[in-house]
């Protein structure tokens, strides 16, 4: 949790967003985990589609 609560801090910082009480950091930090972790599963699920659907392949 230490981890996802420093990127969660850096986020903040970065996008110049007010940091929220301690409650609302850890449902903001999950809320970030689930976004990032959707990104990255779409972006697999592109790469296995461009691949399968490659002429070479």
């Amino acid at each position: 949790m230490k981890y996802l609560l420093l990127i969660t801090n850096a986020f903040f910082r970065t996008m110049g967003i007010t940091k929220p009480s301690p409650q609302a950091e850890k449902r903001a930090a999950w809320f970030l985990l689930a976004l990032l972790s959707l990104v990255f599963i779409a972006i697999i699920a592109i790469l296995v589609l461009a691949i399968r659907m490659s002429p070479t392949h």
